[in-house]
């Protein structure tokens, strides 16, 4: 008899006391500081980062837009604004980037990419991506489960003065029928408690014009079934105590209709499928500080997601296919962390998880799964060399009610990382670091019907790399630089591929026996300050990467590029703004492909560039207000990141924001 889980339970205890002293105080003369610090390298791993200030500047509306400027990144985007959007880090795929909020791991047990169009910029406060795993001890075990690590962290309240409260309105407008309007709320409870609230609505018909690759006329067509509607809420709770105590406790509910764009085949661009979701999400996090050093952090997550896939003319008995899927998940995280002395820092953290996948389809194998990861890991710092080591253990248990289940795994992962600061500086650093890591099939790569193979096998990767980075500020015009470059060597055991069929919820699940996997990250970074407060700022990121089949050099796809993997990819960012005013120009350029492993002619897919400018002004009132446009896809180009999904040709956005 199958057994329900029907409530999560979580009870922390929070207990603290202040008690402060009042000092006599003297009131200095105002002194401005004028100083432009230096993006802050990671001493360890390779980062990048960019915070909420930067968004405009890059043109990005949602998640995916943010980082299609990171080294290293290959952005697969359908097309159209509710176009699914995901990413891989070099090379490795989307399920070897692991997506943490605040906290968090962002999971799919069903199909285990995790679209980044569905995340808006409106609540979040910055992102950053760690190669390796990031260079905190003290987190969950899922942190490093993953080759890559996406951290995305949400605006927290902050209250100016003596106000207790903040309100924000703000609305995006433009090409493709868009409409956005959002609105956020911020309230100060007390001194230890506030509250957060952000809501927002987004519409858009989604019909853009494109060209038709390959019948030799200039004709346009426009893009159908590509209409999107999502309402998504977000209410957060906040607790400081003394001592960096805290607590948090936020739940998100998101609501979504999109169309389902078929891919373009000359002129027949017919697609009438269509998805549902309703998502819902509860985490909450405490972190504790002893004064005997120890640490202690406890996260838990219960989330909900419902998910309706419709095709109208799918040709069976019932003249349609209507599918609908149920995913829900409970997770539990414990993580302790202690400075053992000066130099050594060591943790322990604990994560337990189970997941269960319902579908209205008979004789389905309705999969659960218990997933523990335990992690140790270690940080030494010895003058002017730092080390940092870490092992995982993995644990998966699965249990189908139809058919077999795949075997259970228990798999160790270990990872080591080096910095060592050259001519005893902090400007210049080498870096190195090695991680094993593990990718379980999803439920759908197991067990769906229409792309599922019960036989498909898990997936390994070796990663190695090498870079040095310097990082020089000055105290001239010239303010500073930062340069980076990274070699990395990943080999991948039995890589799991999919590739779209001929819509978007239909794939084919393969293994790619041995893949190699080489490549080099360059980047850049720096401002420059004229008189008049005048700013100039430049960035860039240069990505070449060849992954290879490896399998048998008597197949016809030995040596060949493994598909939608360019070799180049560069972009691109300068800026120059005066007070309040910025004008910023972005371009990305990345080479041609190939959508199947096979590299012939008739599986080749175009490169492109792609150029966008912004403009952006914020009013000096008593309540600010911010007002910004920008043009996408400057030059109208005509370009797929996808073959047969052809992407937006120009396009408009505007944006106004105002706080209280």
């Amino acid at each position: 008899m199958e057994k329900r889980l029907h409530t999560l339970i979580l009870i922390l205890f929070i207990g603290s006391s202040a008690f402060g002293q009042t000092d006599s105080t003297k009131i200095l003369k105002e002194v401005e500081v004028r100083m432009i610090m230096p993006q802050k390298i990671n001493h360890i791993n390779p980062v990048q980062q960019i915070s909420s200030a930067e968004f405009k500047g890059l043109s990005a509306y949602n998640v995916a837009d943010a980082i299609r400027n990171f080294s290293g990144v290959n952005i697969k985007d359908y097309g159209g604004i509710g176009g699914l959007k995901t990413v891989s880090v070099r090379s490795l795929s989307a399920h070897h980037t692991g997506v943490q909020f605040d906290g968090l791991q962002v999971t799919d047990a069903q199909n285990g990419q995790i679209d980044l169009g569905k995340i808006n910029l409106e609540n979040v406060a910055s992102i950053t991506l760690y190669n390796g795993h990031a260079p905190d001890l003290l987190q969950p075990a899922s942190a490093y489960a993953s080759a890559s690590m996406l951290v995305i962290k949400s605006l927290e309240p902050v209250f100016k003065g003596d106000k207790n409260h903040r309100l924000g309105v703000n609305m995006k407008t433009g090409s493709f029928g868009l409409l956005h309007p959002g609105l956020s709320w911020s309230q100060k409870i007390n001194k230890h408690w506030a509250l957060h609230m952000n809501t927002n609505w987004q519409k858009a018909n989604g019909r853009y014009k494109y060209k038709v690759d390959g019948d030799g006329s200039d004709t346009l067509a426009t893009r159908n079934n590509a209409q999107v509607s999502t309402y998504n809420a977000n209410l957060a709770l906040y607790w400081k105590g003394p001592d960096s105590n805290k607590f948090n406790i936020r739940a998100n509910y998101q609501n979504s209709s999109r169309g389902l764009p078929g891919a373009v085949v000359y002129y027949n661009p017919y697609s009438n499928q269509h998805l549902w979701n309703k998502d819902l999400q509860v985490q909450s996090s405490y972190q504790q500080h002893y004064q005997s050093r120890l640490q202690l952090l406890i996260n838990a997550k219960f989330s909900r997601n419902g998910l309706r896939y419709l095709d109208p003319d799918y040709l069976n008995i019932a003249g349609e296919l209507d599918q609908r899927f149920k995913q829900i998940e409970f997770y539990e995280s414990i993580a302790l962390s202690y400075p053992i002395s000066q130099r050594l820092e060591m943790s322990f953290s604990s994560d337990v998880a189970y997941n269960k996948l319902d579908m209205n389809l008979y004789n389905y194998a309705y999969p659960s799964r218990f997933t523990i990861l335990n992690a140790v890991a270690a940080k030494f710092v010895f003058q002017d060399l730092a080390l940092q080591g870490s092992l995982l253990n993995t644990t998966i248990l699965e249990h189908v009610t139809a058919g077999t289940a795949s075997p259970g795994k228990n798999i160790w992962s270990p990872a080591l990382s080096l910095a060592y600061k050259l001519f005893g500086t902090q400007d210049v650093q080498l870096r190195a670091f090695y991680k094993n890591v593990f990718r379980n099939p999803t439920f759908n790569d197991l067990y769906y019907t229409r792309s599922g193979r019960r036989d498909l096998k898990p997936e390994y990767a070796e990663q190695y790399n090498l870079g040095i980075t310097f990082n020089k500020p000055f105290s001239t015009a010239f303010r500073f630089i930062n340069l980076s470059a990274d070699a990395y060597y990943n080999k991948v055991k039995d890589k799991i591929v999919a590739i779209p069929n001929k819509d978007l919820f239909t794939w084919t699940m393969m293994n790619l026996g041995l893949v190699d996997i080489r490549g080099i990250d360059l980047g850049l970074k720096t401002k420059i300050a004229f008189e008049q407060h005048i700013n100039f700022s430049l960035s860039g990121n240069y990505t070449f990467q060849q992954a290879i089949d490896i399998t048998d050099q008597q197949s016809s796809v030995y040596l060949h590029q493994i598909p939608y993997t360019p070799k180049h990819t560069l972009a691109v960012n300068a800026g120059i703004s005066k007070g309040k005013t910025g004008v910023y120009y972005n371009h990305i350029f990345s080479s041609s492909r190939y959508y199947l492993s096979e590299n012939l002619p008739q599986y080749f897919v175009p490169g492109f560039s792609v150029s966008d400018v912004s403009i952006n002004h914020e009013f000096r009132a008593k309540c600010p207000i911010s007002i910004s446009a920008e043009i996408n896809n400057l030059f109208n180009r005509s370009y797929a990141f996808i073959r047969s999904f052809p992407m937006p040709g120009r396009s408009i956005r505007l944006s106004f924001q105002i706080t209280i």
